[in-house]
C-alpha cells in the first residue's frame, strides 16, 4: 500500500497538517504567556487588596478568554488529523504517541476546563484565595497541556523507551519515564513555553502602548508595561539558555537538521557559526560543488562549541552525513546514507520473512529473521528512502527561519530592557517612538514563534519519526482531491476564526479596562 501512495498526496497531507498547526500556534503562545501575566496581576491584587489590580486583571483575563476559546477549536482538529490523514503513523506508533495525548486530555485539559469557569465567573462568589488559586490552576493546566503535547512531539524527534513488536507491526512503550523525561522533551517544553511567555509580554506591552498613543488609561498602561517588561525580560534571558540546550540536543540527535540550520555542506573541526549569510540559489545539489553562500560572516568555532561543548570538535556537514566515513562523538565510524538505506531494506525484508515464518510455523526461520530485524531496526525507516538526497531537509527555509527566530529573540531582549528602564525613569508615557515600536512588535513575536516551529519540523524532514518512519510512509491512503478539499475548507474556517478573534479582541481593547 505504501508503494502506491503518490507524492502529491503526501505533499497535500503535509500542507494540511502544517496549515492546522501554524494556525493553532497563533493562539497557544498568547494563552501560555497572558495566562501567567494575569495570574501575577491577580496575585498583586490578593496581596494589596487594591481594586485597580482587580480591574486590570479582569481586562487581560477577558482577552485571554477570547484567545483561549478559538485556540481549543484548532487544537482539536489537529489531533483528529493523526487518525484521518496519518493512519500508518497512528498504527505504527499509536501505542506510544497516544499516551501523552491521552494524559493531556484527561489531566491537563480537564484541569483547565474545570477551573477556568471559576476564574471567569467566580469573582465575588468565592473567596479571594480560592479565585486566585483557580486562576493559577487554569494556566498551570494549560501549561501541562503543552507539556504532554511537546513530549509527544519530542518523541518523534528522538524516539526512546520503545520496542518494536513484529507480530503486531507496532512500536510499544516499555519505559514511560524515558519518553516523558527525555532530554529533548524537557528542553523543548521549556523553550516552547518560554516563547509563549515572550508573546504574552510583548502583547501586554504593545496593547498598553496603544492606549498611551491614544492618551487613554495611562495608569493601567504604565503598570501593565512594568509587569510585562519584567516578565518578558526574565523569559527572554531563560530562553537563551534553553536555546543553547536546543542546539546541543539537535547536534546530538539530529545532525542533519543542524547542518541545514547552518547551510553547512562540508563539516570540519573548529567550525564557525554563520552570524549573517546569504545562501546561493545556484546551489541545487549536495554534489554540485557550488559554494553554498553568496556571502557569509561566521563567528569562529562557535558551532563546534554549541554542538559538542568543545571549540575544536568535529561537526559534520550535509555531504559528510550523506557520505559517512567520519568519526562520531561516540568514537564510531559513521555509516553512509547508502549503507543505512541498505540496512533499512534488510530490516523491512526481515520483518516480512519473520511474519511469513510465523504463518508457516517455522520457528527456526522466524528466530533468524527476528534476529536480523533486531540488528537492523535502528535503520528501519531508511528502507523507504529512494534517494540519499531525500534525507536533506529544505536548507533555505530552515536556515533563514532559524536566523529570523534568533535575531527577533535578541530584539525582544533589547525591547524589554528599554521598556523597563524607561518605565523606571517615568519616561515611557512620553516616548512615542517606543510606544510605536512596542505596538508593532506584537506581530514580530508571532513570526518568531512560527519560525521556531519551521526549524523544528521542516528541519527534521523527511522523518515523521527520526530514523524509524519517514513522512512518505506515514500517510493515509486517501484520494488526493479529498485532502485538497479539506485543506481549503480548513483554510477558510481558520481564517474566519482568526478574523473573528481579532475583531472581538479589537472591540474589547477599544472599549478599554476603565480602571482610571
Amino acid at each position: 500500500m505504501i508503494a502506491s501512495i503518490d507524492t502529491s498526496l503526501i505533499d497535500w497531507s503535509r500542507a494540511q497538517f502544517a496549515l492546522t498547526a501554524m494556525y493553532h500556534w497563533l493562539f497557544v503562545p498568547l494563552t501560555l504567556g497572558l495566562g501567567v501575566i494575569q495570574a501575577i496581576m491577580e496575585t498583586i491584587y490578593y496581596k494589596t487588596g487594591n481594586e485597580f489590580w482587580k480591574k486590570t486583571t479582569q481586562f487581560w483575563m477577558k482577552l485571554f478568554g477570547i484567545n483561549f476559546a478559538i485556540g481549543v477549536a484548532t487544537g482539536l482538529i489537529l489531533e483528529f488529523e493523526f487518525g484521518t490523514n496519518w493512519s500508518n503513523y497512528s498504527w505504527f506508533v499509536g501505542d506510544i504517541f497516544g499516551a501523552p495525548l491521552a494524559i493531556e486530555g484527561i489531566l491537563a485539559f480537564f484541569m483547565e476546563a474545570t477551573f477556568i469557569a471559576v476564574m471567569f465567573f467566580g469573582w465575588d462568589k468565592v473567596s479571594k484565595r480560592f479565585h486566585l488559586a483557580s486562576t493559577w490552576l487554569t494556566i498551570i493546566g494549560a501549561t501541562l497541556s503543552a507539556l504532554w503535547i511537546l513530549i509527544a512531539n519530542a518523541w518523534m524527534q528522538y524516539p526512546v523507551g520503545m520496542r518494536f513488536n513484529p507480530d503486531t507491526v507496532r512500536n510499544e512503550m516499555f519505559d514511560f519515564w524515558a519518553v516523558a523525561l527525555s532530554p529533548v522533551a524537557i528542553n523543548k517544553f521549556f523553550h516552547t513555553v518560554l516563547s509563549g511567555w515572550i508573546v504574552g509580554a510583548v502583547f501586554v506591552i504593545g496593547i498598553s502602548s496603544w492606549y498611551l498613543l491614544k492618551k487613554r488609561e495611562t495608569k493601567f498602561s504604565l503598570e501593565s508595561i512594568k509587569v510585562g517588561a519584567v516578565f518578558g525580560l526574565v523569559a527572554s534571558i531563560l530562553i537563551v539558555w534553553t536555546g543553547d540546550g536546543s542546539a546541543y540536543q539537535v547536534a546530538q540527535k539530529q545532525p542533519m537538521k543542524l547542518a541545514a540550520m547552518e547551510g553547512l555542506y562540508e563539516g570540519g573541526n573548529g567550525t564557525g557559526l554563520v552570524a549573517i549569510g546569504l545562501l546561493n540559489p545556484e546551489k541545487t545539489s549536495y554534489t554540485d560543488n557550488v559554494n553554498p553562500f553568496i556571502f557569509d560572516i561566521k563567528i569562529p568555532k562557535l558551532l563546534s562549541f554549541l554542538a559538542e561543548r568543545d571549540v575544536d570538535a568535529y561537526v559534520p556537514g550535509i555531504v559528510n552525513l550523506i557520505e559517512g566515513g567520519y568519526t562520531t562523538n561516540q568514537g564510531t565510524v559513521a555509516l553512509s546514507a547508502a549503507e543505512k538505506i541498505e540496512k533499512g531494506q534488510i530490516a523491512i525484508q526481515a520483518l516480512a520473512d519473520y511474519r511469513k515464518a510465523v504463518e508457516d510455523k517455522d520457528q527456526v526461520a522466524a528466530g533468524q529473521a527476528r534476529a536480523l530485524l533486531d540488528e537492523n531496526f535502528a535503520y528501519f525507516g531508511y528502507g523507504y528512502i529512494k534517494d540519499p538526497a531525500d534525507l536533506i531537509p529544505h536548507v533555505g527555509l530552515t536556515f533563514y527561519s532559524f536566523r529570523i527566530m534568533v535575531i527577533l529573540g535578541g530584539y525582544f531582549i533589547l525591547l524589554f530592557i528599554v521598556a523597563l528602564i524607561w518605565s523606571k525613569k517615568n519616561k515611557f508615557a512620553d516616548a512615542r517612538w517606543l510606544q510605536w515600536a512596542s505596538l508593532w512588535t506584537i506581530p514580530l513575536a508571532y513570526i518568531a514563534g512560527q519560525a521556531g516551529w519551521i526549524v523544528a519540523e521542516v528541519g527534521r524532514q523527511p522523518w515523521a519519526i527520526q530514523d524509524i518512519l519517514p513522512t512518505g510512509a506515514s500517510v493515509s491512503k486517501l484520494a488526493t482531491s479529498s485532502v485538497q478539499t479539506t485543506f481549503f475548507l480548513f483554510l477558510l474556517l481558520f481564517t474566519v476564526l482568526l478574523i473573528a478573534e481579532i475583531g472581538i479582541m479589537v472591540k474589547a481593547i477599544k472599549k478599554g479596562p476603565s480602571v482610571n
